[in-house]
């Protein structure tokens, strides 16, 4: 079994967007009820227009209640995205529990299915892609890319270079996220043809830096 510990985990430098951490079973409720509430009004009307009292309207909540939990919108941005990346980490530790890593494109390849399905089924997702720019200091994809490279260096024995391992990696991913990410604004299941292109642009890039240090794909 791979081990998943590595992907999962606190990101000891991710920055708290709660101003209240929930104690309580009900008061941790009320957080996801209002993350929900945020994540169907960034799916239908974009991040950009969210709003604290739209928020608070569409949760049935008082407007107090919001600021109990996010001093303004930009902070329920900030943890309606880290909620989804840690959900996204879960569904990834969660596919490769169930498959045997053959080789370091399965890992990347679990990852890449991953990302889609959440686009598919999490509602909201699209704010770890579209509110990049927003949320510029945040930098989930590199720290995620690192945890991809330690999991392929303990599975596989990679003595390689582990900077350009995580450097490519990050790369990769960034090329990955993108292309999955129009996908699903081209169509809400996804256009095939931008996620097959995904798959096989950064299984190519990967390829070609990293060649010397990364085993084939098996061709079967």
């Amino acid at each position: 079994m791979p081990n998943i510990d590595l992907i999962l985990g606190a990101d000891p430098s991710r920055r708290r967007s709660v101003r209240t951490e929930p104690t309580q079973r009900r008061s941790s409720q009320r957080l996801d009820a209002l993350l929900d509430a945020a994540a169907e009004i960034v799916d239908e009307s974009g991040f950009e227009r969210l709003t604290t009292q739209m928020v608070a309207e569409r949760a049935g909540a008082s407007i107090g209640t919001v600021y109990r939990y996010f001093p303004d919108r930009v902070a329920v941005l900030y943890a309606l995205r880290e909620r989804s990346v840690r959900r996204y980490r879960e569904r990834v530790a969660d596919d490769m529990e169930g498959i045997e890593l053959e080789s370091w494109w399965t890992v990347v390849e679990t990852a890449l299915e991953a990302c889609a399905t959440m686009y598919r089924d999490e509602p909201g997702f699209t704010v770890v892609h579209a509110a990049q720019r927003e949320l510029a200091e945040d930098d989930i994809e590199p720290e995620f890319a690192h945890r991809m490279a330690r999991l392929i260096e303990a599975e596989f024995g990679d003595e390689s270079d582990r900077a350009e391992l995580r450097f490519r990696l990050g790369v990769g991913m960034e090329i990955g996220d993108a292309l999955i990410s129009r996908a699903f604004e081209r169509s809400p299941e996804g256009d095939e043809r931008y996620l097959a292109e995904a798959k096989r642009l950064v299984h190519d890039y990967l390829a070609e830096h990293l060649g010397s240090v990364l085993a084939e794909v098996d061709a079967a």
